[in-house]
């Protein structure tokens, strides 16, 4: 099951004189991930460089920023994907030290730094939602809303009109058990609702 993060977590290496600052943080897509990057560039204008790879909603970018081509971005990244992660923006500013690694160091020291930061971040399960929208008659209300709440679902919203009208949230996973639960309860008087 893939997993995002619950905060940014940080971490420091220092490698033949060189300093890496790793920093893992959730990200919701790439225009916003491009401007955590802007936003580094200016707070650390004596780095080397601000490498960083992206994994969020379907979009993915590794950027070496001036490293070796494959050498930051690249391992980067994978380093999220081995780990299943979804909707996560991982950056390293890196100040030089005088000091060349190789690209075999390059690698190592990029992984490290992300692989760091993660073992300090509290990562949490992504549950796909759905929403749902139905009506019943007044009667039925306490009924529906002791199956939402046993369900897990959060209540976007309740109307009172002629009948009562619920909006309403749970994990895709539940929906068609509440469903077919909520169709056998109410014996025919509920109506489901699509989408407008």
């Amino acid at each position: 099951m893939p997993q995002t993060l619950a905060a940014a977590a940080h971490s420091e290496l220092l490698i033949k004189k060189s300093r890496f600052l790793g920093c893992v943080q959730p990200m919701g897509d790439r225009a916003e991930a491009q401007r955590v990057v802007a936003v580094l560039k200016a707070q650390h204008p004596g780095a080397a460089h601000v490498c960083w790879a992206l994994l969020a909603g379907g979009q993915s970018a590794a950027v070496d920023d001036g490293e070796p081509s494959g050498t930051a971005g690249r391992p980067m990244l994978d380093v999220l994907r081995h780990q299943d992660l979804e909707g996560v923006l991982a950056t390293v500013v890196r100040y030089y030290g005088g000091i060349k690694l190789g690209a075999g160091g390059l690698v190592r020291a990029y992984t490290d730094s992300v692989a760091q930061a993660l073992l300090v971040a509290e990562k949490v399960a992504i549950v796909r939602c759905t929403s749902l929208r139905c009506v019943v008659p007044y009667a039925q209300e306490g009924l529906v809303r002791r199956a939402l709440d046993g369900a897990g679902a959060v209540l976007l919203g309740v109307s009172h009109g002629e009948q009562v009208e619920f909006a309403f949230s749970l994990p895709v996973d539940a929906a068609a058990e509440l469903v077919a639960c909520l169709d056998e309860a109410c014996h025919g008087r509920l109506v489901w609702l699509g989408e407008d």
